[in-house]
């Protein structure tokens, strides 16, 4: 993985919907007609964002390891065909720009990933203030996909100590431009932008098409 030169420089995100009183921020929610989950939604700046990442059982996604269980904590992964296609209707897979928005609004609120990351599931963990709760769900990718030769088999790895998600961005014929959060044992204390075969496994969040949608 190369690492391009613009950061997503991540701190926390902003407003919320509705009333809560647990102190945290108050949120809204989307419900995916399809299976009938429901997400949480935080207001971030003039966007509206999953506050979870997608657990839609799409064709092209699965559970770390193969497993139901870490589908339940942390959700699916998804190649990026599938995500571009995985968000529900009235949401979409955020772009590179949105991203890039996003980053810009928050890097002048706290300038610290803590606030970002879940209070739980993390080697060192965030402390959520916003509400966007996210969590290490780790990533997937084809075996020999960054070497010469190529399998199909399936390898999963950093459980616990990184969350990716994919943009909308692509960057060439076979490569999209994806963000991530090293924050446990890792050092890095922000959120970078790179970009990676779209056979890789990431987690997806879907942003609003249009405000309004948020009043539903």
């Amino acid at each position: 993985m190369r690492n391009l030169a613009l950061m997503w420089v991540l701190a926390g995100v902003a407003v919320a919907l509705l009333a809560a009183g647990d102190g945290k921020p108050p949120v809204s929610t989307f419900t995916d007609k399809r299976d009938g989950k429901v997400y949480k939604i935080v207001k971030i700046g003039g966007q509206y964002w999953f506050a979870e990442n997608l657990n839609y059982n799409a064709k092209g996604s699965v559970c770390y390891d193969n497993k139901v269980e870490n589908c339940a904590k942390y959700w699916r992964l998804y190649d990026w065909n599938t995500a571009m296609k995985a968000c529900p209707v009235g949401t979409h897979l955020p772009t590179d720009k949105e991203w890039t928005t996003l980053a810009s609004y928050i890097y002048g609120e706290k300038k610290t990933v803590n606030n970002l990351k879940s209070s739980t599931g993390w080697y060192r963990n965030g402390t959520d203030d916003y509400g966007f709760s996210a969590l290490p769900a780790g990533h997937g990718y084809v075996d020999g996909e960054f070497c010469d030769i190529v399998t199909s088999e399936v390898r999963f790895l950093n459980l616990g100590n990184v969350a990716f998600w994919w943009s909308a961005t692509e960057y060439s014929n076979d490569n999209a431009v994806y963000g991530a959060i090293e924050g446990s044992e890792f050092e890095h204390n922000y959120v970078y932008r790179d970009y990676v075969r779209k056979t890789s496994l990431f987690s997806v969040r879907c942003v609003l098409d249009d405000e309004k949608e948020s009043q539903k």
